[in-house]
């Protein structure tokens, strides 16, 4: 393990510890510093991830955990063929405010389809997905359009809620700065990164203060600070009250999440 590795290691120990977010960040950034600025192994200097957390966490206090809220967002025998191929086979998950939800498996066992049948944009063969609230979807791909700027994706979307022209530019831009991404630039989505065009993408489900989020895959070309970014803006989210769902196929967050829901389908035998 690497000094990188330990620093990941070390603040998802501190999350995990219900260190506030912020703290978590100011700490990880020191101790990032340190090594930097004198050399040596994090083994040496700090000692493991977990040992070192506990001791931060002491120091620092923790959040209370918040209670879980009504639910939001109920699935329920969700079963989807396509043709002779059974992609989903009586799936369900309940989400309740204050959550987040990730939804994992192998490839091809049918995370995005069961997270676009719970955002309402496929329909399931059998099962069905209540929703208790706004919903805001980041899908993988698209999202977005090519010839729109930032700003105008702010004004299109932040109309559906009856936002004027003003406060959804403005709320857009502070949506994408707690990404890393200073969006007022005059620049078409199309001519975006990989990376940039998926935090439009992101920040635009956000931008109506959704109750349930579902994103798929989200951070798709994102670098190490952005990411850290995400992580940090989802649990801000959770803490203040929103339902989430996040398709993923990094399991090392998974300590991050409440529920965890494994699609991938099982063997004749019984056995996934």
């Amino acid at each position: 393990m690497n000094a990188d590795q330990w620093l990941h290691a070390f603040g998802a120990e501190l999350h995990r510890r219900r260190v506030a977010t912020e703290d978590v960040r100011h700490v990880v950034a020191e101790a990032a510093t340190h090594l930097r600025d004198g050399g040596g192994d994090p083994w040496t200097v700090f000692g493991t991830p977990d040992r070192y957390a506990a001791a931060i966490a002491e120091s620092v206090g923790t959040r209370p955990a918040p209670r879980p809220g009504p639910v939001r967002l109920h699935a329920e025998g969700i079963t989807k063929r396509y043709g002779r191929r059974t992609v989903l086979h009586d799936a369900g998950l309940t989400v309740r405010a204050g959550q987040i939800a990730a939804i994992v498996g192998a490839n091809g066992c049918g995370k995005s389809t069961f997270l676009r049948i719970c955002a309402g944009v496929e329909s399931p063969d059998g099962g069905q997905v209540t929703v208790s609230g706004r919903l805001g979807y980041c899908p993988q791909q698209g999202g977005t359009d090519d010839f729109l700027l930032p700003d105008e994706h702010f004004v299109l979307v932040g109309a559906g809620r009856g936002m004027g022209r003003a406060t959804a530019r403005r709320a857009g831009r502070v949506a994408a700065r707690q990404l890393g991404w200073e969006s007022d630039q005059a620049v078409l989505a199309r001519r975006l990164s990989g990376g940039t065009r998926q935090k439009l993408n992101l920040t635009l489900s956000t931008l109506t203060e959704p109750d349930v989020l579902l994103l798929d895959e989200p951070y798709q070309g994102f670098d190490r600070g952005t990411y850290v970014n995400f992580w940090d803006q989802l649990l801000r989210l959770r803490d203040e009250g929103r339902a989430i769902v996040v398709v993923t196929h990094l399991l090392n967050q998974l300590d991050r999440v409440d529920l965890v829901l494994d699609l991938t389908p099982a063997t004749p035998g019984g056995r996934p």
